[in-house]
């Protein structure tokens, strides 16, 4: 891999766009020649590389072949088959034999990781044709507005109530007036969908609102007294997962949307549904609290009961902890009807349900406040430093009157007329304009979506998954250091062993990635293998992975929310991590 970013070209994986904003995106570029699939490129990798004839996997595999040699390389490239050999995975088992995989950790980031080189200066672009807007003057903008900005991302299993929920937000806080919802009603009552009409608020497509399933990462604002929103609806479907990773990537709270109706509760916590892998991706990407709403508490089925409440509670309550939620600090629950609004905005008639009041007022489930409005204003995020170096990872980029970029300030302060460095392209960039809930302002700090126009940039020069940044800039290499938690593996595949890929996704970035070595595992039952050759799910794996182009960004004690990552294939998580080392710098 060569690490001169002035050769980063785009990837079919990165190239793929999900509509966020409202405004129009540039046309997606189209995509580069499809790579090989895994198998041949582990295949084609085997054929190219000399086998290390005194390795004793390789003299078991080829006994087991019979001395077949095209048989025993074949084997090598499918762990499943190893698998099936009592002595293969004995061997396996006995791991390095004493190796020193500190040692040998030092010496794989001497010898593999690629060493940031400063790069080659890059043939300058050729402008683009558009017409620029004249020079904003900063002296002109007004300050952003002071009350505290939170992003909440609404996830949860499909047909939970996530849009109606998040729709009727919307209207509960006068964010939209009576008569769309009027023209809502009237579009829903023909499509024989009548209590779908507060989802169209955020289902704004003719898919979504023909199948009644969102799509797209849905995106509004709010305001209350205390603080602003924007309301990030993501798709629960399992096809969506990707566009549901975008949208919590950009989230500090997370509301998970149970629905409470019979067998619905349950069909999204089994294993095949949304709920775990909704609520697990929220914890890796960083949110600060998950507020778990019980949905549909009037449904027939549930009439306010207080024993079906409880029920789903208490199953929900070891599983966020095996997540990595710490429950008493980061987790509140409450019973709602996002249809009805009630403990939306109001709290639910003591009539409907005689046992909340007392509920809340003693603190049950960590919540003691009647409404998740009311709740939601109290949640005070921490760790957003305005002292830090800027960071905005990118999460879309269009044309208009030249090149904004779209992102969430992670750190720092951004504000109009600074010098800016695009990681992993380095290119530097003059901040022309910046642009807070579409609003012109001077600045803006860690916590606000923006919009940010890079005066001299092309379309082509900004892409999703970039990082906007000062000096220093954050990293951009093509290995890693990692601690990974293997969560699940693909149908096919029973062990996690070198060579292994999936498609790795931090911040807003997505990359090809493949397993290049595993240091060590660590089993459920807190049991250390070092040099281990594989891994399987439940494990902790101290591993190096390598990218198949340069990403920015940095290890997880630097900058979290540059340093957590999942690894997915075959439409399934198959691990979450922390990146706990890079390749040193180049002075």
């Amino acid at each position: 891999m060569n690490p001169d970013a002035s050769s980063w070209k785009p990837s079919a994986a990165a190239a793929a766009w999900t509509p966020v904003g409202t405004a129009s995106p540039a046309p997606a570029p189209p995509a580069p020649t499809p790579a090989n699939t895994p198998a041949t490129q582990r295949q084609e990798s085997m054929e190219e590389s000399d086998i290390d004839e005194n390795d004793p996997l390789w003299q078991a595999v080829l006994k087991i072949a019979e001395g077949d040699r095209a048989r025993a390389e074949k084997m090598l490239a499918d762990p499943d088959q190893l698998a099936q050999y009592p002595e293969i995975v004995a061997l396996l088992a006995a791991g390095g034999e004493g190796d020193d995989w500190e040692a040998d950790l030092a010496e794989e980031t001497k010898e593999k990781m690629t060493v940031e080189e400063p790069p080659s200066k890059p043939e300058a672009a050729k402008p683009m044709e558009v017409a620029e807007e004249p020079a904003i003057d900063p002296a002109s903008l007004k300050e952003g507005d002071p009350r505290e900005h939170l992003n909440l991302v609404f996830i949860g299993h499909v047909d939970a109530g996530k849009s109606t929920l998040s729709g009727n937000i919307l209207y509960l806080t006068d964010n939209v007036d009576k008569r769309t919802i009027e023209r809502y009603e009237k579009e829903a009552k023909e499509r024989n969908r009548e209590s779908w009409f507060l989802a169209f608020i955020m289902d704004t497509n003719e898919e979504e609102r023909a199948k009644g399933k969102t799509v797209e990462v849905g995106k509004a604002h709010l305001e209350t007294d205390i603080k602003r929103y924007t309301i990030l609806d993501a798709p629960g479907h399992k096809n969506y997962v990707p566009n549901m990773i975008m949208g919590a990537s950009q989230a500090d709270v997370g509301v998970l949307v149970i629905s409470a109706r019979k067998g619905e509760f349950e069909t999204g916590f089994d294993r095949g549904g949304q709920t775990r892998e909704h609520a697990m991706l929220a914890k890796t990407l960083g949110v600060s609290f998950l507020v778990v709403v019980v949905n549909k508490m009037d449904d027939p089925t549930v009439q306010w009961k207080k024993e079906r409440y409880d029920e789903c509670v208490t199953k929900l309550r070891p599983f966020l902890k095996g997540c990595g939620f710490v429950i008493k600090r980061e987790v509140k629950f409450l019973p709602i009807s996002g249809l009805s609004g009630a403990n939306v905005k109001d709290e639910v008639d003591p009539s409907v349900c005689p046992w909340w009041k007392k509920s809340y007022t003693n603190g049950d489930n960590n919540t003691s406040i009647p409404t998740l409005i009311s709740l939601l204003d109290s949640l005070e995020i921490k760790g957003r430093d305005p002292a830090a170096p800027l960071r905005i990872p990118v999460i879309e980029r269009y044309t208009d009157r030249g090149t904004i970029a779209m992102g969430k300030v992670e750190s720092g302060i951004i504000r109009v007329g600074m010098k800016v460095t695009l990681m992993p392209t380095r290119n530097t960039y003059k901040v022309g304009g910046v642009w807070a809930n579409e609003d012109p302002v001077a600045g803006a700090r860690p916590g606000e979506n923006v919009l940010v126009k890079l005066d001299g940039a092309g379309v082509e020069d900004v892409r999703k998954g970039f990082v906007i940044c000062t000096q220093p800039t954050c990293r951009a290499v093509d290995k890693i250091i990692c601690k990974i938690h293997v969560m699940d593996m693909p149908d096919n595949t029973k062990i996690m062993t070198a060579g292994f890929q999936a498609i790795f996704h931090a911040h807003a970035c997505e990359e090809e990635c493949t397993l290049v070595k595993i240091f060590e595992t660590t089993n459920r039952k807190k049991l250390v293998q070092k040099g281990a050759r594989f891994a399987s799910v439940g494990m902790q794996v101290i591993c190096m992975l390598e990218l198949a182009r340069t990403v920015p960004v940095e290890t997880f004690e630097d900058m979290n929310f540059l340093g957590r990552f999942t690894l997915r294939t075959e439409g399934k998580t198959v691990a979450i991590g922390i990146i706990t080392k890079l390749p040193p710098r180049k002075d």
